[in-house]
């Protein structure tokens, strides 16, 4: 069997380890590894896998925090207590290559992945979220893509049964070559009723369950682990083929099978497919496993033992179950008609043995493949990019404010980082379920119902790069800073963080700075807010080429967010309701363009800080939004962020058709005042009869705030100058994405 060869330091080259990985192997085999074992530990030593080149700053992330149930790394996804006897189970991962090459089952696979992350646990997914990035619009390969992912994530979403609720969208030209496609996922579980990605119990068998195994996928892990280049679209194979109806089979049957009390231990076969899972399972559960990899169910003939063993072929389980209760695992899945096969046994020790037709094929230790234990780990070069210097170079007083404010309006209202993305969410079914509270009650953070329960979920995923790239410690901090000000004004208090990290080449120290910055920043904030991190993706390796030269996509910590509505008939909407109700900025505005798209889009500049932020001042400004939903007194809430105020006014105008009119502040200036993205500003609504508690609340909390003006039937007024109309501007928000896209 050539698989059994010895290899040398050239294959160990090949498949992307170092030279000095390949003598560490051979330390700990004692021996050369043959093929199957070098692949093995390929894989398994893959950024993708081990987080070799960033977990030394991810273990500086803060993980303690008063609602965690399981700390990041412990389980699939990270887990909070929510309350009422319940839990909420949560993640996100990157699809960042997959959906690059082949972007309909790049993203398929992305949303199918996650989901399986979720109800492995024992979870219910309720909800899903994802986080987009695509090159230019006006680029033809731009808009394919864009069609293939939003296809695939609708398409498997959709068939899967569980409702995309939320997510953001934007485009950039550093994305033009490697796109980023970051899913999210949400489950809901009863306390008690999880189930641990553990093996133990020498003698109990080792099960594979749902989907045959096939080529699709092999080394899909190194495939991440690694910059795009102009023949990948060859490494199609490293693409996983989905097929979300087997997936809804299997969601079923796992919940029904954990239920047996049979299962010791269960995970999901992601990255790495079946090495992953029994060395990760093997390792927290210290004791060993017999596989036998004829066994396996395939899909294609005469597989070699490294292509079964490193397929990343979907919907598929390893599941440990207990000694002489196997009989209640084969009848659940025999019911849902899925595979359901004995391919070996725990034993003692730490050694995985793989045999293929009695012939032992590879041994390996358990624990020198994993995270936390043998795998490498290392702390990189970093140094502060020489355009770090040259955006604290930015002065305002050099741009000219327009002469013609309303023209500024108009073409932000229209841009495609700010229009609405009905183009997108129409293709997803966000209804599915019936647990989607924010569809006919538009709010900054989707709402999910807890049905049976006054309890309901506020979870958003948040980042705009162009602030991290402009400050990485920064603008990282302001992107959970927004996720939490978004759970904030629907009524929610923050709980907990899941992250997914996508940045360059680890081996560019400047990659490496704005990784590490980033990761500072992220701590900062978390800290302020009590949400720790329950785990998430790393995702380096993203570059796209712009011109001859091989850019780093921008720093991208996108940021999934969990909050808890303690009574979901005190949810916040971000609509106006009525003509005549005043209009009140919480927070302070500030003579700031920095990195706002107003600077970028209109003038062209692309070297500027991040926008001014206090995170002190925003932990105020939130502890009073949060004060004022619950006590009732306003009728709208909506953050200002992406296009500055004015848009934040627009999107709370234009859903009931209402319009509005404001005065500026004499001593900012006016395309500041309005379109400048300095944070930690919310927007509210007062009725009359509110107001007296209003402004009492307000006035005693030392939060600066001020009356901008009034709702208005549908007229736009600033400073006594005509805007336009409402309907004008939602025509251009509403239909400039569906325009674009229609040709």
């Amino acid at each position: 069997m050539e698989s059994l060869k010895e290899t040398s330091v050239e294959t160990a080259k090949k498949l992307g380890l170092l030279p000095e990985e390949f003598d560490k192997i051979c330390t700990l085999l004692g021996r050369k590894p043959n093929f199957n074992e070098l692949s093995i530990y390929s894989v398994m030593w893959s950024e993708h896998c081990s987080y070799k080149n960033s977990i030394t700053w991810l273990k500086t992330l803060p993980r303690e925090g008063p609602h965690m149930l399981a700390k990041a790394g412990e389980e699939n996804a990270g887990l909070v207590d929510i309350g009422d006897n319940l839990a909420c189970a949560f993640k996100i991962e990157s699809h960042n290559h997959p959906s690059a090459i082949e972007p309909y089952q790049g993203a398929a696979t992305g949303v199918g992945g996650i989901n399986r992350d979720i109800f492995t646990m024992g979870a219910r997914p309720i909800a899903q979220l994802n986080s987009l990035r695509f090159g230019n619009l006006n680029n033809e390969r731009t808009k394919m893509l864009m069609r293939g992912v939003v296809k695939g994530i609708g398409d498997y979403g959709n068939a899967f049964g569980v409702p995309t609720v939320g997510g953001e969208v934007y485009f950039e030209d550093c994305y033009n070559t490697n796109i980023l496609v970051n899913a999210m996922s949400v489950g809901i579980v009863e306390h008690g009723k999880t189930v641990k990605a553990i093996s133990a119990g020498e003698g109990n068998s080792v099960y594979i369950v749902g989907s045959a195994t096939g080529k699709d996928g092999i080394h899909g892990a190194t495939f991440a682990s690694g910059d795009l280049h102009e023949d990948s679209h060859e490494d199609l194979p490293s693409v996983q083929v989905g097929d979300p109806f087997q997936e809804k089979l299997l969601l079923e049957a796992t919940l029904e099978v954990i239920a047996t009390g049979a299962v010791v231990g269960m995970q999901d076969m992601g990255a790495a497919g079946i090495i992953c899972s029994t060395s990760e399972m093997s390792a927290k559960g210290n004791h060993g496993m017999i596989i036998h990899l004829d066994k396996v169910p395939t899909r294609q003939k005469n597989m070699e033992p490294w292509e079964i063993l490193l397929s990343e072929s979907q919907e598929r389980m390893l599941i440990v179950a207990e000694k002489g209760k196997e009989h209640l695992i084969n009848a659940v899945f025999e019911k849902w008609d899925l595979n359901c096969t004995c391919i070996g046994e725990v034993v003692k020790g730490e050694q995985l043995k793989f045999y293929m037709n009695e012939t032992l094929v590879a041994e390996v230790n358990a624990e020198s493949l994993v995270l936390g234990g043998g795998a490498p780990v290392y702390k990189r070069d970093y140094k502060e990019p020489a355009y770090f210097k040259q955006n604290k170079l930015f002065n305002i007083d050099e741009i000219k404010v327009p002469s013609d404010l309303t023209v500024i309006a108009k073409q932000l209202a229209s841009h495609p980082n700010i229009c609405s993305r009905r183009w997108v969410y129409t293709q997803y079914d966000s209804m599915v379920g019936t647990i989607n509270m924010s569809t006919n009650k538009p709010s900054d953070a989707a709402i999910v119902n807890i049905k049976n329960s006054k309890k309901a979920l506020a979870v958003s995923v948040d980042c705009n790069a162009r602030y991290v790239f402009a400050d990485p410690e920064q603008g990282c901090a302001i992107a959970v800073a927004e996720a939490a000000r978004n759970i904030v004004c629907t009524g929610g208090e923050p709980s907990a963080v899941t992250n997914c990290l996508n940045f360059g080449n680890p081996y560019n120290p400047e990659v490496y700075w704005q990784f590490v910055h980033s990761i500072k920043g992220m701590s900062k904030a978390c800290e302020k807010f009590q949400t720790p991190v329950t785990g998430g993706n790393v995702s380096f390796y993203n570059q796209s080429k712009i011109g001859d030269n091989d850019v780093p996509v921008y720093p991208t910590p996108t940021i999934g967010m969990i909050g808890i509505i303690s009574d979901k008939n005190k949810a916040a909407t971000l609509a106006f309701s009525n003509a005549g109700d005043q209009i009140f900025l919480i927070g302070s505005s500030k003579n700031c363009i920095a990195s706002s798209q107003y600077l970028v889009s209109t003038y062209n500049v692309n070297n500027s800080p991040a926008p001014e932020f206090n995170l002190d001042e925003e932990y105020d400004v939130q502890q009073l939004i949060i004060q004022l939903i619950k006590t009732g007194c306003v009728q709208s809430v909506h953050d200002v962020s992406d296009g500055g105020l004015f848009i934040s006014l627009l999107e709370s105008a234009m859903i009931k058709g209402l319009g509005f009119e404001i005065n500026s502040d004499e001593d900012i200036r006016k395309d500041a005042f309005l379109f400048g993205e300095s944070q930690s500003r919310v927007v509210v609504s007062v009725s009359e009869e509110q107001m007296d508690e209003f402004i009492s609340i307000v006035a005693d909390s030392g939060v600066d705030f001020t009356n901008l003006g009034v709702v208005t039937q549908g007229e736009i007024i600033v400073d006594e100058d005509k805007f336009g109309n409402i309907s004008e501007y939602s025509k251009l928000y509403q239909e400039k994405l569906e325009s674009e896209m229609a040709h």
